[in-house]
This record gives C-alpha cells, structure tokens and sequence, in this order.
C-alpha cells in the first residue's frame, strides 16, 4: 500500500497523514521494503498473543514452525528459544500459577536500592519497602 501511493507521486509527508504512520516510519519502510516484514511480524506476534490468552498450548508447535520458517531474525531467535524449553513454556500456557508478584517485589527492591546506593543505610531502606505503620 505505501509502495503503491509513493508510485502515486505522494510525498512522504502526504503518505503519513493518509495511513496514520509517521513519517520517519514511511520513509524508512519505502526505503528497506519493510511493510511486509512487519505485516507479517505483526501477525505471529498476534497469533502468539492469543495462545497465551487462550491458555491452550496446543497451537505452539505450529507456531513456533511458522515463526521460523518467517526468516525473521527476531522472531526466529525467540521460537527457537520456546522449543529449547518447551515443557516450561507449555506450562506457563498452561498453568494458573505465576510468580510474577514475587518478582515484581524483587524487581521493586533492586530499583530502590540501586537508586539508594551510597546515600542511606537499611533504616532508610526499610522504611521505603515496607507499607506504612498506622497509629490509632
């Protein structure tokens, strides 16, 4: 479509406001030939969206081959790296549980203390981890 309106005789500018891209991202597409690249990155990252919401990983295998028969570099390296821990991934699919709650303390706590590094001591460092005290 955007081979199609700069064939037109459009102008970069002119083919942003009509699809709604910007126009850096115009420029480069026409240039490197990328639409459909990323038409087609788009939709196995759609298609792999709906296996994790479906919660169903019997749809991974396929994917995984269609993601690298794509010979796009970024999403051949991830599917390789699901079928290298297949039963893991099709137990994250799978399953109800996740640990991302514990993580997002970890992740929460190394922000702080990076953030803090030098500056306080653990007083400090307690006091913003740990929710208020209320005193009635």
């Amino acid at each position: 479509m955007l081979h199609a309106l700069r064939q037109e005789g459009l102008s970069y500018s002119e083919i942003a406001r009509r699809t709604g891209y910007e126009r850096r991202s115009v420029a480069k597409w026409l240039k490197f030939k990328a639409p459909p690249a990323f038409a087609e990155m788009r939709r196995l990252a759609m298609r792999f969206n709906g296996i994790l919401r479906s919660k169903r990983s019997e749809t991974l295998d396929p994917w995984i081959d269609d993601a690298i028969d794509s010979e796009l570099i970024p999403i051949m390296r991830f599917a390789r790296v699901l079928r290298r821990d297949i039963d893991a991934v099709n137990n994250a699919i799978e399953l109800p549980w996740s640990n991302g709650q514990a993580e997002g303390q970890i992740n929460r706590l190394k922000t702080l203390k990076r953030a803090m590094y030098g500056r306080a001591g653990p007083e400090l460092l307690r006091a913003r981890m740990l929710p208020p005290r209320h005193t009635n």
